[in-house]
């Protein structure tokens, strides 16, 4: 902006100078009437080249400020390109050194991967040989079924530690991070499970022989528990830097260890008679169901009950199975005998059986503090039994209930409706072959 200023103030100067010149020139004509002198066209001359001169100057430094705007923004650009450049080669060796580091743990997996299946194959053939010798001294098996049994053992351990070395090497590929711990334990787990897999071929093969029980559950027990032991010595030797030797005394004291425990397990299998457990302790109020049955008996003859017993899954209630056309007798005997005086009916409920149905009465006596259960079958088809309601009236309720739940249908209720469901309700809901009328409900 100062500098277009300082141009047109150039130009302003100098055609003032012009015209004041001219006007100079055109007075000295008038005056003297003769021609302008040399000099004074020389100055004008001047004059003008100095106003040009000043006009190009104003007008290069424009010319240099946009160029010099224009080199700022190339920069700028050039800038960017480099930076992006940059980014680009870093990136390139960040994959680079990421693709090294994931290729050296695939290289220790595979090699993983060939110790655990040689360690494995090893283990197989080691308990192969020394089954087919406590087999040939017993004379049960052919030196081809045991080169059989080898080979599947072997070839089982090999699957089995392949499998494992192929999945820790597919881990160690997607993070890249693996230590050598986890290989130790990957080659550990391949190695204990080929031994579970040898010892459970070899339990197939001498039950398959007609090894005896007693024998084949042995050798599962020794085999198991030695395996267990060397795979929980090894494991602590990974955690605490064991050397060899110690490492063999821990694997040894853990087999004996296991050995005892699995000689005790067999020992406890063969309890003699005399040794298993007692039989189950008569219950505590097996007393008091005899007293019930006794004076039951003694008043209304041992005809009217079908059976007792002391429920065991019920707090050991003592129980009365009465006979269908007694039911009702043996209930008010309960309530009215002076000895029992069932004051109470706690509870009364039904239950469908699918081939009968059977009505259960819990009877509590204020006055002697003690239980009874009353229980009695009926027939599904046709349910229908004498109502308790004149005897105890809490019993109106529970039999409506079993009325419209069940149809049990109570001779003497003075008002057996339907107490859950509506009076036009079709069916009994909990009835095992009940379906509903309207399948939409």
């Amino acid at each position: 902006m100062s500098d277009e200023k300082d141009i047109q103030q150039l130009k302003r100067e100098a055609a003032q100078k012009a015209k004041e010149a001219a006007l100079k020139k055109l007075a000295e004509k008038q005056a003297n009437q003769v021609n302008i002198p040399t000099d004074s066209t020389e100055l004008a001359k001047q004059k003008a080249a100095a106003a040009a001169k000043a006009k190009a100057a104003a007008l290069a430094k424009q010319k240099a400020q946009e160029a010099k705007a224009n080199e700022t923004i190339d920069d700028a650009n050039l800038a960017k390109q480099k930076a992006a450049a940059a980014a680009k080669a870093k990136a390139a060796a960040l994959a680079k050194q990421k693709a090294k580091e994931t290729a050296e743990p695939a290289d220790e997996a595979a090699l993983a991967k060939q110790k655990a299946a040689a360690a494995a194959k090893a283990k197989a053939a080691a308990l192969a040989k020394q089954k087919a010798k406590q087999a040939e001294g017993a004379g049960n098996e052919t030196s081809d079924d045991f080169a059989l049994a080898k080979q599947k053992a072997v070839a089982a351990a090999k699957a089995k530690a392949a499998a494992l070395a192929k999945q820790k090497a597919k881990q160690a590929e997607g993070a890249g991070n693996e230590s050598a711990d986890d290989l130790a334990l990957a080659k550990q787990k391949a190695v204990a499970a080929a031994k579970a897999k040898a010892a459970a071929l070899a339990k197939q093969k001498a039950k398959s022989e007609g090894a005896p029980a007693d024998d084949v559950a042995k050798q599962k027990a020794a085999a198991v528990a030695k395996a267990k032991a060397a795979a929980a010595a090894k494991a602590k030797a990974s955690r605490e830097n064991l050397s060899d030797d110690e490492l063999a005394k821990e694997k040894a004291k853990a087999i004996a260890a296991a050995k005892a425990k699995a000689a005790a397990a067999a020992k406890a299998k063969k309890l003699t008679p005399e040794e298993q457990p007692q039989q189950e302790e008569p219950s505590p109020n097996e007393p008091i169901l005899e007293k019930y049955v006794k004076v039951i008996e003694e008043h209304l003859g041992k005809e009217v009950l079908e059976e007792s017993y002391i429920n065991r899954l019920s707090k050991d209630n003592p129980t009365l199975v009465a006979k269908k056309e007694s039911y009702f007798t043996i209930a008010k005997f309960l309530k009215e005998q002076e000895e029992l005086a069932f004051d109470y009916v706690s509870e009364l409920h039904g239950t469908d059986f699918e081939t009968h149905m059977e009505m259960y009465v819990y009877l509590f006596s204020y006055v002697h503090r003690h239980t009874v259960v009353l229980k009695v079958k009926l027939d599904r088809d046709k349910p229908e039994i004498d109502s308790l309601e004149p005897l105890w009236k809490g019993a109106d309720w529970p039999e409506r209930e079993a009325f419209d739940l069940l149809g049990i249908h109570f001779t003497g209720h003075p008002n057996l409706t339907r107490i859950m469901m509506p009076d036009d309700w079709v069916g009994h809901p909990l009835r095992k072959d009940y379906e509903p009328y309207d399948v939409e409900v």
